[in-house]
């Protein structure tokens, strides 16, 4: 039975879409409930455990398909923290494609918003049903290239060319395949970025709503 004091809100979008800034914007506008229990939880952390996979057999993965996801733990992880149990996140190493082994990121059933992102939630019907509000960022496809590719050169040391081969490859075709149409089973569509004030607004009373219904 679900915990009623949770509410799990889902912001999906392609990669550099926003989802971040957008997540981190409703943590601060959410601080007045209790910034403590107001956790943001990326689908990231659930990349499979390639670990015993070769270098080159790492390289042949396509990390912008569903199946890249271990979508069954979080989903066990959700319904666990819904029944009002602590969980243990696993925490996933972009330079080798793994788990960090022995070491989680902890998240309290004392939780009352969750902020759930990732590029391929929508994708799960079990999971969309376990939201109480689905937002989608729709930010242009240039403007959300560009980011990544600041942010792959800056944050993970990749170089120019591996970015755009990545992206022609598989980060498009899959964005058209999967995450775009995944659009449909939005409540909110987000244009104009992770600071699109009305949004932001809506979503603020959306959430004391719910409490106020929870209470």
């Amino acid at each position: 039975m679900k915990n009623k004091s949770l509410i799990i809100i889902g912001v999906v979008g392609g990669s550099g879409s926003g989802k971040s800034l957008l997540s981190n914007t409703i943590v601060e506008e959410l601080e007045e409930i209790d910034s403590q229990r107001v956790t943001v939880l990326s689908e990231d952390h659930y990349y499979r455990n390639n670990s015993h996979l070769s270098a080159e057999e790492l390289s042949l993965l396509n990390y912008d398909h569903p199946d890249a996801f271990e979508h069954e733990l979080l989903k066990s992880q959700l319904k666990s923290l819904i029944a009002g149990h602590d969980i243990q996140v696993p925490i996933y190493d972009y330079s080798t494609h793994s788990r960090l082994k022995g070491e989680f990121h902890p998240v309290s059933a004392q939780t009352t918003v969750l902020i759930l992102e990732g590029i391929m939630l929508y994708t799960d019907k079990e999971l969309r049903d376990l939201m109480d509000i689905k937002l989608f960022m729709d930010t242009p496809m240039d403007v959300s290239f560009i980011r990544r590719l600041l942010r792959d050169q800056k944050e993970r040391g990749r170089t120019v060319d591996s970015i755009v081969s990545q992206y022609l490859e598989t980060v498009r075709p899959m964005f058209l395949q999967f995450i775009e149409p995944s659009k449909r089973y939005a409540d909110i569509i987000v244009p104009q970025g992770g600071k699109n004030k009305i949004a932001i607004d809506i979503i603020r009373s959306k959430v004391k709503e719910l409490l106020r219904h929870y209470d």
